[in-house]
């Protein structure tokens, strides 16, 4: 019987976020700490397990009050379920043969919900790996970010743009160019300019989040849009300023100047709160990183940060008691 198991990590956006949803331009890189492992083997049926995110049996009301809080609604088994859907639709589309073998598959995720670090993707990139592998077939890596999209947008209605899939699928740290000039069309899918970066030229790097501090990302993003589409010119500006502050931090990254680094991720955090109403809770994460010496910003929607704190241990301490204080767990980024 074969067994193929594949995982996908959790990301933080450095720079540029939330301007790939707006032909902007972002820098990511993946939080190994948390992850979702999908399994795959064979079997007599296709059968998609239900996870703990996926339960509908409980002890009590309260019980099931707190799950709710907690996964939402659906948990994850319609993301793995959109994921096959569209798979097969593509493979289809391209031409390409499917068996006739059926398998059992099941998931499980440790990243964190609703806090900004794309535990959604993380489930939908994991699965395509494990569809991709079962069936023998290879899909171009630029384009898999975007059948990842598709899964989101079009089966499931969830606003969001490309950064999240394009770090999931390749790793380590990417910087993205998704301006229209640079946009381009690989198997019926269209991906941008995507560049991996080499990892140990970063600064030391830290994610905190807060459980109760995030919301989805088509909350915090949906007004957003409309202003955007709308022709707020505030907002209009502000993506282009992002895009501005992504080839900055690049720059910054390619020279080894982290002290520049430090400088656009807070302003990219600044430039944020300058268009968009922010929970009180998610703000004061940022400034009490900020009053113990470290940079910081959102890590994606709301609910996580990342930032730099100059590689001093005595630096990192004094973040994560002070936001601990505040009800947030505090950890190094490897790479």
């Amino acid at each position: 019987m074969r067994l193929i198991r594949h995982h996908a990590y959790a990301r933080a956006g450095l720079v540029g976020n939330p301007s790939d949803g707006y032909h902007g331009k972002t820098l990511s890189v993946v939080v190994p700490a948390f992850r979702a492992l999908v399994t795959m083997y064979e079997w007599d049926e296709i059968d998609i397990v239900l996870s703990q995110e996926d339960r509908c049996r409980f002890r009590n009301v309260d019980e099931l009050h707190r799950d709710v809080l907690t996964h939402g609604y659906y948990g994850g088994v319609r993301l793995v379920k959109a994921t096959v859907k569209k798979f097969v639709e593509f493979c289809r589309q391209q031409g390409l043969p499917l068996s006739d073998d059926t398998f059992a598959l099941r998931y499980e995720s440790n990243i964190p919900r609703q806090v900004g670090l794309a535990g959604s993707s993380a489930i939908i990139v994991a699965t395509l790996r494990c569809l991709m592998e079962f069936y023998g077939i290879d899909i171009p890596r630029p384009a898999q970010p975007s059948l990842v999209l598709s899964v989101e947008m079009e089966e499931l209605g969830i606003t969001a743009g490309l950064q999240d899939r394009v770090i999931q699928v390749y790793g380590g740290a990417v910087y993205m160019d998704f301006s229209e000039a640079n946009i381009r069309t690989i198997c019926g899918l269209k991906c941008g300019r995507y560049e991996p970066l080499d990892v140990a030229t970063l600064p030391p790097l830290y994610v905190s989040y807060k459980a109760d501090a995030g919301e989805p990302t088509e909350v915090t993003h949906n007004d957003l849009r409309g202003r955007y589409n709308a022709g707020d010119r505030a907002v209009q500006a502000a993506m282009r300023q992002f895009a501005e502050l992504t080839d900055r931090g690049r720059a910054a990254i390619l020279a080894g100047d982290a002290e520049e680094l430090g400088r656009v991720i807070d302003a990219n955090f600044d430039l944020r709160r300058s268009i968009m109403k922010i929970p009180r809770a998610q703000v004061e994460m940022v400034d009490v990183a900020r009053a113990a010496g470290a940079t910081a910003k959102f890590a994606g929607s709301g609910g996580a940060i990342i930032g730099t704190y100059g590689g001093d241990d005595a630096v990192f301490e004094r973040l994560r008691v002070a936001l601990g204080r505040i009800g947030c767990e505090t950890l190094k980024l490897p790479l």
